[in-house]
């Protein structure tokens, strides 16, 4: 059976911004334990130039809706990030997977040659629907949720490999 766009997007952003949303949780039970602000491990950093944990979130939720959406021969959403807690992150995932299960199997039909448009640093860029995905859009999802995870691990959180890929 060859895998389909459906099943190599939907699913898998899914599946892991779900992952992502139980971290969120052990993060804030980790801040209540410890008595820790959460706005500590929001802002955390692994160098003054890097973009903090809550924006690492706010990124690979872009991804994965505007990775659907366009795939699907549709505009993204754009959503504000104005996410100033743990919970608001919580609800942005919680916004993002539905409006990625928003998207059945049908409206990918075409999605591997469909051509994608992006903006990248002023210039237009056309790349077909299977390289967007599978050259910028996965490795830039997964930079970002493995980028948030690696923060809050590196902060103390008690999460491990099987809290990142979730249950088989």
């Amino acid at each position: 059976m060859q895998a389909s766009m459906y099943t190599l997007s939907a699913p898998m952003f899914t599946r892991m911004l779900t992952n992502l949303s139980v971290i969120l949780d052990k993060a804030a039970a980790h801040a209540a334990a410890r008595q820790i602000d959460p706005l500590v491990l929001m802002g955390a950093r692994l160098c003054p130039d890097m973009l903090p944990m809550s924006r690492q979130v706010q990124i690979a939720c872009d991804f994965a809706k505007g990775s659907v959406a366009r795939l699907c021969g549709e505009e993204p959403p754009k959503w504000e990030d104005t996410e100033a807690s743990l919970a608001d992150l919580q609800g942005r995932i919680a916004r993002t997977i539905a409006f990625v299960q928003g998207f059945d199997t049908a409206r990918f039909a075409g999605a591997d040659e469909r051509v994608v448009e992006l903006k990248i640093r002023g210039e237009t860029v056309h790349i077909s629907g299977l390289d967007y995905l599978t050259k910028m859009a996965l490795p830039n999802f997964f930079f970002h949720v493995t980028t948030a995870y690696d923060l809050l691990r590196r902060d103390g959180v008690e999460i491990g490999k099987r809290d990142f890929i979730g249950p088989a």
